[in-house]
C-alpha cells in the first residue's frame, strides 16, 4: 500500500488531483484509515492511475474518463480512443486550413504595400 504522497510521486498525479479523482469517483483509494483518514493506494490503483494519466494526455474530459472507468472490462476503450483520434485529425485539418488562410491574408497585405 502506498500513501497518497508516495502514490502521487509514482504516478505523476498531484495529491490534489488524486483527492479530486476520489471525490468524483474516478479513482478512489484502496483503503482509507478510519483513525487518521490517510488515503492508501495499491498496485491495482497504480494501473488505473497510469491509464488516467494517458487519457489526460489524449485530452479526455473528466466525464469521458469516468465513462471509461465505469466500464470495468474496458471493452469500449478502443472505440473511444479511435473516436478521439478522428476528432484530433479533424482539428489538425482545420488548424492547417487556418494557417493557410493566415498565410494568404499576410501575402495579400504585402501585395498591396
Amino acid at each position: 500500500m502506498y500513501k497518497i504522497s508516495e502514490f502521487a510521486e509514482m504516478t505523476g498525479l498531484s495529491k490534489e488531483t488524486l483527492r479530486y479523482y476520489a471525490e468524483v469517483k474516478l479513482l478512489e483509494p484502496a483503503f482509507i484509515d478510519p483513525n487518521n483518514n490517510y488515503r492508501y493506494y495499491d498496485d491495482g490503483s497504480y494501473f488505473l492511475a497510469i491509464l488516467l494519466v494517458q487519457l489526460r494526455k489524449f485530452r479526455f474530459t473528466i466525464q469521458e474518463m469516468i465513462s471509461v472507468m465505469e466500464d470495468k472490462s474496458f471493452t469500449h476503450l478502443e472505440d473511444l480512443l479511435k473516436q478521439k483520434k478522428k476528432i484530433i485529425q479533424m482539428q489538425i485539418k482545420e488548424l492547417r486550413l487556418q494557417v493557410k488562410e493566415i498565410d494568404e491574408f499576410l501575402a495579400s497585405g504585402k501585395e498591396e504595400s
